[in-house]
């Protein structure tokens, strides 16, 4: 057991309405406590499970097979002194449930979602980074780790060095079985330097379904003025605001602010073989100018919004 991970950071976000069988896998205190089990020790085989939770290996086996069918928990089975055993481990270190999915009658050929900016589903980044409020700081500065704590989803502004941020959207076109004629993604961005500096460029990249669609360089990293949301409290020597960028991507390539950003296309990003659609923003490895990111929400920056994605359907 000692080759699997003892605890899982990733991160699922599920929709009451879409995910009705892992809701109610969720809804059983059998179920609860062998997730939660999983999630502080790491992996355990039935036996180990039954026998930390006192319940019968009978129960315990039954509600493995109905957390593994939903996919909360994966198992693998391994030699034992007698025969084999299952190993069982947990997949999510936290599940989040979304009750703001906009409803998914098409009145015109538009379909928006609005993602705050803490909430994604995934994340890896590096120091020089943090998360703040509209109130205040978020955990502590610096410190890769507090990416996921729970308070991050009232992140109005976030920061980092390297790496990336992972946002699910719903996929509400393939729901309405509409076609998709472009899906466009609005942000507010700039780059990420101790302190600031209008003169630090930095090459930022989205991905789409793991398909990276397109680079855009912010030009720096802006404290000559006080944000035209940004609070009070937040330091003037700290990032004020960013550009609005406009990333589309269509049946011609993507286009950055209607500037040609890459020959990637829709029929490149599988919009139809998912039930989610999978917004990545951060730093290429091999970018040229890897000059971190800040991402501004609401209530921060010069423009009250969170991420928007807007699908345009015929």
């Amino acid at each position: 057991m000692n080759d699997q991970p003892t605890v899982s950071s990733d991160i699922l976000s599920i929709s009451p309405d879409r995910d009705v069988e892992i809701v109610k896998a969720l809804a059983s205190m059998p179920r609860m406590m062998i997730l939660r089990l999983l999630r502080h020790r790491g992996p355990l085989n039935v036996n180990e499970i039954s026998e930390a939770l006192d319940l019968p290996q009978s129960t315990v086996a039954t509600n493995v097979q109905t957390l593994e069918a939903c996919g909360l928990i994966e198992t693998q089975a391994m030699k034992a002194n007698k025969g084999r055993q299952k190993i069982c481990y947990a997949r999510y270190g936290e599940i989040l449930v979304r009750f703001d999915d906009p409803p998914l009658q098409q009145k015109t050929n538009l379909i928006e979602v609005a993602m705050p900016i803490g909430l994604y589903t995934s994340c890896s980044v590096t120091a020089p980074c943090g998360l703040c409020s509209s109130e205040g700081v978020i955990g502590l500065l610096d410190v890769p780790d507090f990416f996921l704590d729970p308070s991050r989803m009232k992140a109005s502004l976030l920061w980092f060095w390297r790496g990336h941020v992972e946002y699910k959207f719903p996929n509400n076109a393939r729901v309405l079985n509409a076609e998709v004629e472009a899906i466009e993604f609005t942000m507010e961005l700039s780059s990420e330097v101790p302190g600031t500096n209008a003169d630090w460029p930095s090459d930022i990249s989205i991905w789409v379904n793991d398909v990276k669609v397109g680079t855009w360089t912010s030009p720096g990293d802006y404290g000559d003025k006080r944000g035209r949301l940004t609070p009070r409290w937040w330091k003037l020597e700290g990032s004020q605001y960013g550009h609005l960028t406009t990333w589309v991507v269509s049946g011609k390539g993507t286009s950055v602010n209607g500037t040609r950003a890459s020959d990637v296309t829709l029929d490149r990003l599988g919009l139809l073989e998912h039930h989610s659609i999978r917004l990545r923003v951060g730093i290429d490895e091999g970018a040229q100018r890897p000059g971190g990111v800040n991402i501004f929400g609401k209530q921060f920056g010069n423009h009250d919004q969170d991420i928007v994605m807007r699908i345009h359907v015929k």
